[in-house]
């Protein structure tokens, strides 16, 4: 497209954005055929499981679904969800004449088609503060924030973060939203990041993107990023890290520590509640103004990514 429309502008033009609300987290295993993603537009449109691939550009990729997913009133993976306890199914990828790698992707809206239909809406998630997703995949996938009406203007270079390959066992990341990035090869002027990205999301994405073959995946849960907080240190976006935390009262202190790196703590709506550095393994935070209650520990570095749930008495 030649016309470049500025960022900006876009989010004034954009479908009117709602305002963020409790993201539960999505669990397969209870058989759900919605996401709950406390956004909806009163349309009760928004959460629902919807597959798309490459075939208007060239491709001839599809899903192939375990079960029927026909009802008298069109296509639903609900049937799929509960054989899989996930979303599951394989992505046949067929380049075909395409230029590029084929692709399918499974995803859903955040906030829904408006009443009356249109363009899904868009909603405001920042105070989700990223995403958790629980997965398997035969071959490296995408978690994509879709962004509606704004795709084409950015030649549909939507803020990304890579998952890895994932064969057997369901792996667990947690990305915050500044881990989201338009990917290398987009060259054009209209830039957006992942936290831009967060407040006027249209929708959630797993996209498989591959050379010509099969490929066997199963979504398993999804969800904000505090949802990945259960228990002990969490593997999340940039592999898993030596650094621990150890909570003695209010003091935080760090082990593990091998250059300087920025630590957030975070409520349970993703807010940042207190920020500061450390540099050392003897580093420590002094928690004693904050209330009692959940909260989630960032540690982010060069060489560093790190999160944990401490409970504040």
């Amino acid at each position: 497209m030649n016309n470049v429309i500025k960022l900006a502008a876009v989010f004034c033009a954009a479908s009117a954005v709602y305002a963020a609300g409790t993201f539960q987290l999505w669990d397969g295993e209870e058989g759900k055929p919605q996401v709950q993603t406390g956004l909806d537009n009163n349309s009760e449109t928004s959460g629902y499981w919807f597959s798309y691939a490459d075939n208007d550009d060239g491709g001839k990729s599809k899903v192939v679904w375990p079960v029927d997913t026909r009802t008298d009133t069109g296509e639903s993976l609900e049937a799929v969800i509960t054989h899989c306890k996930g979303v599951c199914g394989t992505a046949i990828l067929s380049k075909s004449t395409l230029k590029y790698n084929p692709f399918v992707g499974i995803g859903f809206n955040i906030a829904g088609e408006p009443i009356g239909g249109g363009d899904p809406d868009a909603a405001d998630a920042t105070d989700w503060g990223g995403l958790c997703i629980t997965y398997t995949s035969d071959t490296q996938a995408d978690l994509e924030l879709g962004l509606g009406t704004f795709d084409p203007e950015i030649e549909y270079a939507n803020p990304v973060a890579k998952l890895s390959k994932a064969t057997e066992t369901p792996v667990m990341r947690a990305i915050p939203w500044d881990k989201f990035s338009q990917p290398s090869w987009y060259t054009g002027s209209t830039k957006i990041s992942g936290p831009e990205a967060a407040k006027r999301l249209v929708a959630v994405k797993f996209k498989i993107q591959a050379v010509d073959g099969e490929y066997n995946f199963n979504i398993k849960k999804i969800g904000p990023y505090t949802a990945c907080s259960q228990g002990e240190a969490i593997k999340v976006a940039r592999g898993a890290s030596a650094v621990k935390t150890i909570l003695n009262g209010r003091t935080l202190g760090f082990t593990g520590v091998k250059s300087a790196a920025t630590v957030e703590i975070k409520n349970s709506l993703g807010q940042v509640v207190m920020k500061g550095s450390i540099d050392n393994a003897a580093a420590t935070l002094n928690l004693a103004s904050l209330d009692a209650g959940i909260y989630m520990v960032q540690v982010s570095g060069k060489n560093v990514y790190f999160a944990k749930k401490i409970t504040l008495k």
